[in-house]
Order: C-alpha cells, then sequence, then structure tokens
C-alpha cells in the first residue's frame, strides 16, 4: 500500500488513520488551545521499522503484514496505557508509525516514553515467521520532537522524517531529537528498576479500577484492577511500562502479588454483586506455583473465588499453551472465571479458544473503534459474537467511548462493557462511591 493510499483514510491492514487524518487531527488539538487563549502542548515520535523488507524478503509478505498489524496493537495499548491527554496513532507508510499527544509533557518524559514504546516494539513477535511457525524481531528507531509555537502539523511530520532517517543511518542509536540530542540527564534504566522496588516497599504503585457496566440494564457489575505509579521525576507510569521496568528487575512475581493483594483486599468490602477482573502477565502464568498463589491471595483476602475473573492476553499464550490451561483449569475448578484479553489486538489464535478453559472474550478495543461507523467494522464484530454464542462465551466490549458504540455492542449481544464513556479508571474510595 502506497503513502497516498494510507493518507486516504484507515489503513487497511492495521486500522489505524494515515498522515492526513493524523495531520488534521493535530491541527485540531492547536485551534481548540489557540481558542482557549492557550499554548499547545503538542508533542510527537515517529517509529520506523529499520530494514522492514528484509522480514518479508525472509518470512513471506504475510508474515510482514502479521508483524505490522502486532506492532500497530502494541502502540496502541501502549498509547492507552501511558498518555495522559489527548493522543493518536497513525500509519505513516510501510513500517512507519507515528505517536502523537496533547499534554504537558517534560522533554524528559517524551524521552522515557519512546525509549519504553521501543522496548515494547522490540520484543519477539512469536507465530509470525514462515509457516506462522517462526519468530519475527524488530529493530525499531525513534525520532522525537516538541512542537514549536504554531509549528504546522505537516512540518513536524517533515523533521520527525529526516531526523528518523538519519537515526537509521548511524548503527546502535535508537533514539534521536529533532534538535540533535541523544540523551538527557535523568533516570537510566537501573536507577529506575531501583525506583520501582522503593516504591513497591513504601507502598507507592496505586491501584485504579475501571468500572464495567451491564450492557442490558446499565448497572455496574465490576471493575477491572489497573495499576499505576506516579514517579517524581517522570510523572505517570501505567501498568505496561511498570511490568516491563520490574521484568528488567526481576521483580515481576512481587509487583503481581502487590497489585493483587491490594485490589483484592479493596474488592472484599465491596457489595456482593460486583466482581474483579485482574490481568495475568506472562511471567505469573509461567511459573509453576501460579495458580497456589492466586488461590492464596484470594483466601487471605476473604474475597469469594466466584467473584473473580482473571484476564490473560493470548500474547502470552504461545509457548507451553497446554501446561497454561491446565494451571488455568485449576482455578476454574474453585469458581474463578477467565477471560482471554484484547481479543483482535493480535493473531486471535483460535487454538486458544479450542484449548483453555474460558468464559469470556474480551474485545480489544480496536474491535470498537469503527462499529458505529463501519459496516465492515460491524461485520467484524458480529462474526466475533456468533462465533461466542456458539463456544457458550460472553463477550465483553473494552474502550467504549460514545452512546453510539454502547448502543452496537449492546444491541449486538455484548453482556458488559467498559471505557471511557462510562468512566475512566477511579481510585478504590472513588469507585467504592460510585458502585456503593
Amino acid at each position: 500500500m502506497t503513502k497516498e493510499e494510507l493518507a486516504e483514510g484507515r489503513d487497511r491492514l492495521t486500522g489505524l488513520i494515515g498522515a492526513d487524518a493524523a495531520c488534521a487531527q493535530i491541527a485540531g488539538w492547536q485551534a481548540e488551545a489557540a481558542q482557549a487563549g492557550e499554548t499547545p502542548s503538542v508533542h510527537a515520535m515517529l517509529l520506523g521499522l529499520r530494514r522492514f523488507e528484509a522480514v518479508n524478503l525472509a518470512f513471506g509478505k504475510t508474515a510482514g503484514d502479521r508483524a505490522l498489524t502486532e506492532v500497530a496493537s502494541r502502540l496502541l495499548h501502549f498509547a492507552k496505557d501511558e498518555m495522559e491527554g489527548d493522543w493518536l496513532v497513525a500509519r505513516i507508510a510501510g513500517g512507519t508509525f507515528l505517536l502523537a499527544g496533547n499534554e504537558a509533557c517534560s522533554r524528559e518524559r517524551w524521552q522515557w516514553l519512546a525509549d519504553e514504546l521501543a522496548q515494547a516494539v522490540a520484543i519477539p513477535i512469536p507465530g509470525s515467521g514462515a509457516g506462522a511457525g517462526g519468530t519475527v524481531r524488530l529493530w525499531p528507531r525513534v525520532s522525537l520532537l516538541r512542537a514549536m509555537p504554531g509549528e504546522r502539523p505537516e512540518r513536524m511530520l517533515d523533521r520527525l522524517a529526516a531526523t528518523l532517517d538519519r537515526a537509521q543511518q548511524e548503527q546502535g542509536r535508537r533514539l534521536l531529537w529533532v534538535d540533535g540530542e541523544v540523551s538527557l540527564p535523568g533516570r537510566t534504566s537501573r536507577q529506575l528498576e531501583a525506583d520501582l522496588l522503593a516504591a513497591l516497599d513504601r507502598e507507592e504503585i496505586e491501584i485504579l479500577f475501571q468500572p464495567q457496566y451491564d450492557c442490558v440494564d446499565g448497572h455496574i457489575v465490576g471493575a477491572e484492577a489497573l495499576a499505576r505509579w506516579q514517579h517524581p521525576e517522570l510523572g505517570r507510569i501505567g501498568a505496561g511500562a511498570l511490568f516491563a521496568i520490574a521484568e528488567r528487575a526481576d521483580h515481576v512475581g512481587p509487583l503481581s502479588r502487590h497489585i493483587a493483594s491490594a485490589a483484592l483486599a479493596a474488592a472484599a468490602r465491596w457489595p456482593e454483586h460486583l466482581r474483579l477482573s485482574l490481568n495475568v502477565t506472562a511471567a505469573d502464568l509461567g511459573t509453576g506455583k501460579f495458580a497456589d498463589s492466586i488461590m492464596r491471595e484470594v483466601t487471605s483476602a476473604g474475597f469469594p473465588p466466584e467473584r473473580l475473573t482473571l484476564e490473560i492476553t493470548e500474547q502470552l499464550l504461545v509457548t507451553e499453551l497446554d501446561r497454561s490451561a491446565r494451571r488455568l483449569q485449576k482455578l476454574v475448578d474453585i469458581g474463578i472465571r477467565i477471560a482471554l484479553d484484547d481479543f483482535g489486538a493480535g493473531f486471535s489464535n483460535f487454538r486458544y479458544l479450542k484449548a483453555l478453559p474460558l468464559h469470556y472474550l474480551k474485545l480489544d478495543r480496536s474491535m470498537v473503534d469503527g462499529i458505529a461507523e463501519s459496516s465492515r467494522d460491524l461485520a467484524v464484530l458480529r462474526g466475533i459474537l456468533a462465533m461466542a454464542s456458539a463456544l457458550d462465551l460472553e463477550v465483553i466490549a473494552e474502550g467504549v467511548e460514545s452512546d453510539e458504540q454502547r448502543k452496537v455492542v449492546t444491541r449486538e449481544g455484548c453482556t458488559v462493557w467498559q471505557g471511557f464513556l462510562g468512566s475512566p479508571p477511579l481510585s478504590a474510595e472513588e469507585f467504592a462511591a460510585l458502585a456503593g
């Protein structure tokens, strides 16, 4: 697909907007700020997959397309988790993607976000190679800028593209600011890891709860627990980056236990009809004591296991699927329910639906974005719901941001929805007051 084709609208492969739509959205942010008499705070980064054509040559175009789809999914999830104000993700051309934000953001934070995003994209993509059995490894480069006052979006893209070209030509360089600087004083990865250990010790990792709503009558049926860390220098660090830091510090287990313990303790005080959803990491599921650990936390909190849902992401399950199924079944046997999270964001491996003891499919927000406007998106939603019904699975819609989307997921047969239309993530006290 050419750059011109991408710019006309949403990219048919990844579902992302193109360059023209991205420029229009950034211009809208600037216009809104001008009308309010404020100075816009637009930041942007351009991520390029160096020599991506080699992936197509080595594994074939189908594998390359799968990899691009996965990169788009990782970008969207990263932005959802880490960005605080308005944001957009766009596919500019080929293996080049744009992330832009309209928020007050320090230079140090924007560079840290770029570094974390590059690391997230560089995680190997299994099941993408020849015959869907190989592994694609990508090494992204990123150019960054903080927009100058009055700078047109097209000029931002030109400067980012020129800087990305320079970064891609220099061996070993991953990040480059448009003004030429590469690194800044601040927290190194090792320092961040130490900061996290101290934050855990001081119980500074905040647990938030995003309400979930019944599609039929609209009442709150539970909440998903989410972790946030307000770093004193870098600002908010969302769950994705938080777990990436913990993994580098070999501290995923303690972080997961902290989140589960705090969330279950809060949920134990909820009314009896409310459910709690907890996310499960690859490190959690990979340990042989995973099921025993969950059962201990549930028992310690005095929380009924039949009110707990564990959300697992399909990307976690590419290897050791049978072992994962046995560990999850042990939890299902005591009443815990299992949801396959982010369905539609990755490769949607249907083997998972056959092998795992599932109760829910949780639609990725990308599966919800266009359902009120696009007949094609609506057809995809209907296909997923028909399959779920045949497998006796309930469907949870994530990322519902408009009343039109809510009406569609309700009409088409989803059971539960969550998203900013209902509420952003809330503190334990705020959620208790809302649901009480």
